[in-house]
């Protein structure tokens, strides 16, 4: 990639009478602001449905397109709402925090009304939409009719082995049949997904900006993706995991991280050339022009905890397929910048696979001067251009958050490495030594570059109730701190 900076802003995070951030004029007005601020990526979270705990990392579908992002402003212009059957409804009460419940409570039943009203006058290009999504989109919308069917319960809890199982075509087209408004319903979702962000994807080019995605290393066991082909994954013949997801032990989490995914079952994988990946990430590059790889690591070992554990402590490693299907995406994608998040516990051998990849890996600030556990992050330490500095990332501390709780002494190291002072601003400090870094990319949380505190972090690992939910307020995004962005980008050639 060439030398450019990007910011960090979910698109739930932008500002939205409805409650939750939306393909609507406020994305265009970021849009905006970052051309204003010289900066070239928008990184985004995944933009998938989120399910229990509101995280976009745990989705019913890898494909399909969050349904609270679907802006109602732009349906009412469209003719498939009027603005009183939404603007009279209670999204949420403090306009700083995403209030899940609520949407989750109201969303769908105002998406029925413009599905009841434009399915029908838009059905040839509906129809040409599942033509060119046949691959998941019949499974997903009909996972979804299924899971409200049998009361929102996981697929593995469902009461019919039948569907559960997907025993018999003849089984799947009368479940198909019986739920067709609801399998309608959600396919019709998506089609509205997905035009409304494909205008706001050509927005964004046209001010000469790409869109960086996040693509999970793993999928949700309760999702369609696992369903429709558990042949995938590492399952026995009753649907349960063998084992599950999750990070060992480390400095900062006893018990590590108990993810809880479905691991897969690469050798069966590889049968077929890996086409499941395949598939996977041309559905990324359909929303994406850059695709950052979480967890990356696993790629080459992952931890893999006993099926029912309540911690990650018993896991194991095991071998992960490596450069046999890191070189398939590569090869296959090589017109798609591809980003490795190359952090947790790193071996040898993970960063052999890093090198033979190709890829850029990432640097974090915020971890630059922990003495617990040394790291190359210290911009001097890098070795070539080609990877991306962060100051921090959704699991990290806001920086001013980060100050009042880092060892003394590793701030101390800080503020004489990054000459960090209060007149500048601590998070301005950390911001001016990404710029400077030799990174190809550097990237910046909006939260940093607001100079928030703990009341902006976005995600703290481990723990479940007050994540994901940090918005932007209105006006925040000012000429004033565009001005400020753009000068940084100028000073340190990332215009």
């Amino acid at each position: 990639m060439e030398r450019k900076s990007g910011i960090l802003m979910p698109l739930s995070s932008l500002p939205s009478p409805c409650g939750i951030g939306t393909l609507g004029r406020e994305a265009y007005a970021f849009a905006d602001f970052l051309k204003a601020s010289g900066v070239g990526y928008w990184q985004l979270l995944p933009l998938g449905p989120t399910s229990y705990g509101d995280s976009p990392y745990t989705s019913p579908s890898t494909f399909a397109g969050n349904p609270y992002f679907i802006d109602l402003d732009l349906l009412a212009e469209d003719g498939l709402l009027l603005r009183e059957e939404y603007e009279n409804i209670n999204w949420g009460t403090n306009p700083r925090y995403v209030d899940y419940g609520r949407i989750y409570g109201s969303r769908y039943t105002v998406l029925q009304k413009a599905c009841d009203r434009g399915y029908e006058r838009d059905r040839e290009q509906v129809e040409a939409f599942i033509r060119d999504n046949e691959r998941w989109l019949p499974d997903y919308a009909l996972f979804m009719a299924l899971k409200r069917h049998f009361g929102m319960k996981p697929w593995t809890e469902w009461d019919d082995d039948a569907i559960r199982r997907r025993e018999s075509r003849e089984v799947i087209e009368q479940y198909r049949s019986l739920l067709k408004d609801d399998v309608r319903l959600f396919t019709y979702i998506q089609f509205l997904f997905f035009k409304q962000w494909t205008a706001l994807r050509d927005y964004i080019h046209s001010l000469g900006i790409r869109v960086i995605g996040d693509l999970p290393i793993y999928v949700a066991l309760d999702s369609a993706d696992v369903w429709a082909e558990p042949e995938f994954f590492q399952m026995d013949d009753n649907y349960v995991p063998k084992a599950v997801s999750g990070v060992p032990p480390d400095y900062f989490c006893a018990d590590g991280q108990l993810w809880g995914n479905p691991l897969y079952d690469y050798e069966r994988m590889a049968r077929d050339g890996f086409g499941w990946w395949i598939r996977r990430f041309e559905g990324a590059c359909r929303l994406y022009d850059v695709i950052r790889i979480d967890h990356f690591r696993g790629f080459e070992s992952y931890w893999a905890v006993p099926y029912g554990d309540k911690t990650a402590r018993n896991g194991v490693w095991e071998k992960g397929p490596g450069m046999a299907l890191v070189g398939v995406l590569r090869d296959w994608f090589h017109d798609t910048p591809i980003i490795a998040e190359d952090l947790g516990f790193l071996t040898d051998e993970v960063r052999q696979l890093l090198k033979d990849s190709g890829f850029p890996g990432m640097k974090v600030l915020e971890f630059a001067f922990d003495s617990r556990e040394p790291g190359d992050y210290l911009p001097h330490k890098y070795k070539d251009s080609n990877c991306v500095c962060y100051v921090g990332t959704h699991d990290n501390e806001t920086v001013q958050q980060w100050r009042y709780n880092v060892d003394p002494a590793d701030l101390a190291f800080a503020v004489r490495y990054l000459g960090l002072n209060d007149e500048e601003g601590y998070h301005w400090g950390m911001i001016r030594g990404g710029m400077g870094s030799i990174a190809d990319l550097f990237v910046v949380q909006m939260q940093d570059c607001l100079g928030l505190g703990a009341e902006g972090r976005m995600n703290a690992p481990g723990t479940v109730g007050s994540n994901w939910q940090w918005r932007m307020l209105p006006g925040e995004n000012s000429k004033e701190l565009a001005g400020r962005i753009y000068k940084y980008n100028w000073m340190f050639g990332r215009l």
